[in-house]
């Protein structure tokens, strides 16, 4: 399992329907937050590990209309 975080920067007035699209429609997501500064939102996804980050990303999330951008964050470890 691979665990990405992605922020998005959205279109003026679409953050929540981006992050409604999110949530409704891919099961990889497993957390999604609005958030202040450079980008509006915040997602947390659990991949399998057989799949492609970049593919997940180009094809899945920036593909989202009210997309504007997105960062991605490439996790190695949990610590708890």
């Amino acid at each position: 399992m691979q665990t990405i975080f992605v922020q998005f920067k959205c279109h003026p007035g679409q953050a929540y329907d981006v992050a409604d699209v999110v949530v409704r429609t891919l099961e990889e997501t497993s957390e999604i937050y609005s958030t202040s500064g450079h980008y509006d939102l915040l997602a947390k996804f659990y991949l399998p590990a057989e799949v492609d980050i970049g593919h997940f990303v180009t094809n899945q999330l920036q593909t989202i209309d009210g997309v504007k951008d997105t960062f991605t964050l490439v996790t190695f470890k949990a610590f708890s």
